[in-house]
């Protein structure tokens, strides 16, 4: 996703709930890296995802064949259109469907073995307290992929902005950031086609 940045819940409720409806259509071209970014995560039958910030819920058909029938695959998002856009689509058949905010998320501690998080980290009011939260949820050991299906570069040409050295996506921020939320950093690509970032939860 890509909307207002470091904003607070009700800004980002009012910036995806009225272009909800035609969010897959602005962006329709996504799937492949959508499943090359949940390959990343390396899950196995049977285990417990969480996609954060889910949308429209592109990434969760994937999700729910990674883990098969017998694995959990869950969805949260605080735009309760974009949820309604994920039932319209299909998708609500795939993952359980929560209205909530990912920094006080409604599951108990290390309930998950990983999180799938498009676009996500620069809408979070609280970045390292959204972060924090993610690693609660998450067992020790357990993944976080942070993805989007374009690079910073991307990105920004898309927005008619440029790079800044405060992108808390640029490797040099998000290191510290992850570790003082509970994260290892173990892999980072910032390239055109993909931005994935993928950590582990520190035991």
């Amino acid at each position: 996703m890509t909307g207002p940045q470091s904003s607070q819940p009700h800004d980002v409720r009012a910036f995806f709930g009225v272009r909800a409806a035609g969010w897959d259509a602005k962006f329709p071209d996504d799937g492949p890296a959508y499943a090359a970014g949940v390959a990343e995560l390396g899950l196995r039958p049977g285990q417990r995802v969480l996609d954060a910030g889910c949308g429209t819920g592109r990434a969760l058909p994937t999700l729910r064949a990674a883990v098969g029938a017998h694995g959990t695959v869950l969805g949260a998002d605080l735009t309760p259109e974009m949820l309604a856009a994920a039932v319209r689509a299909g998708r609500g058949a795939c993952a359980g469907l929560l209205l909530a905010d990912v920094a006080r998320l409604p599951l108990p501690s290390a309930a998950l073995d990983a999180v799938f998080a498009a676009g996500l980290i620069s809408h979070l009011s609280d970045s390292a307290g959204g972060l924090a939260e993610l690693a609660r949820v998450v067992r020790p050991g357990g993944r976080l992929a942070l993805f989007h299906p374009i690079g910073r570069a991307a990105l920004a040409a898309r927005k008619g902005h440029s790079l800044t050295p405060d992108d808390l996506r640029a490797e040099p921020r998000l290191r510290p950031l992850l570790a003082g939320s509970g994260w290892e950093l173990r892999q980072y690509t910032d390239e055109d086609s993909r931005y994935l970032a993928l950590a582990v939860r520190r035991g």
